[in-house]
């Protein structure tokens, strides 16, 4: 089954904004951001999940973003801006690059709630074993849902499986080093997010040539919940970025 999800169909949009999910998540969290007539928001939907519940779920992200760019690249007629959180951060990373080097462009990568693909605490983190208790504590603690949720036995075996396997997907996960992006790219973090401190962001600066933009928003992790700043990332395409 194909990966992308156009949640709001405009053929006359001028231009596209494309959501990587968390782990974790589906295309369906950003269903209600396809509100600006003047832009189609569109997401992509992560195997083992959602109505793609019965496929295997991914182990390798580099592979996953090849897949996902070669279904992307015929969807950038119009200027297009990419939207990752947190691991969704990495794979659009990713797949930007697979983007440039087939001759194609994307003006924007919003990096929201990422530690950068080459900082070092990719690597140390690796020693972790995502068991389920692993994985339950972690989403709990950045927010992304609550403990009585998780406590659910209904909710632990949909959700587990997947959010496991992402998790496990992003620990394997190696930066390669390579050209640097061309894109602007503008990185938002939240204020209270221990995971994504001011100066683990700054670090997304080295990695384009393009301009970049380093915004803090009030909340965590998952400050996206339950009010998004959408007109910071609609808009942060005719605001000058900072050098």
């Amino acid at each position: 089954m194909t990966a992308l999800r156009v949640l709001a169909p405009r053929p006359s949009a001028a231009r596209n904004l494309v959501c990587f999910p968390h782990a974790g998540g589906s295309a369906n969290f950003f269903r209600a951001w396809a509100a600006d007539a003047d832009t189609e928001v569109a997401a992509v939907q992560y195997p083992g999940r959602a109505d793609r519940l019965a496929e295997p779920c991914h182990d390798d992200l580099l592979a996953l973003a090849a897949e996902v760019a070669a279904e992307l690249i015929p969807y950038l007629e119009r200027p297009t801006t990419f939207f990752g959180h947190s691991m969704g951060a990495i794979l659009a990373f990713e797949v930007v690059r697979h983007v440039a080097a087939a001759g194609r462009a994307v003006e924007l990568l919003i990096a929201s709630a990422a530690r950068a693909p080459h900082d070092p605490d990719h690597v140390t983190a690796r020693h972790v074993r995502w068991d389920e208790e692993a994985a339950v504590r972690a989403v709990v603690a950045m927010g992304q849902t609550d403990a009585a949720v998780m406590a659910d036995p209904r909710v632990r075996a949909l959700v587990l499986p997947y959010l496991r396997a992402d998790f496990e997907m992003l620990q394997r996960y190696e930066y390669r080093p390579g050209p640097a992006l061309g894109c602007d790219v503008l990185v938002v973090r939240g204020a209270a997010d221990p995971h994504v401190t001011p100066a683990r962001g700054e670090l997304w600066r080295e990695l384009t040539t393009g301009r970049f933009a380093h915004e803090e928003v009030p909340g965590g992790h998952f400050y996206l919940v339950p009010e998004p700043p959408i007109d910071l990332f609609l808009g942060a395409r005719s605001q000058p970025a900072r050098p």
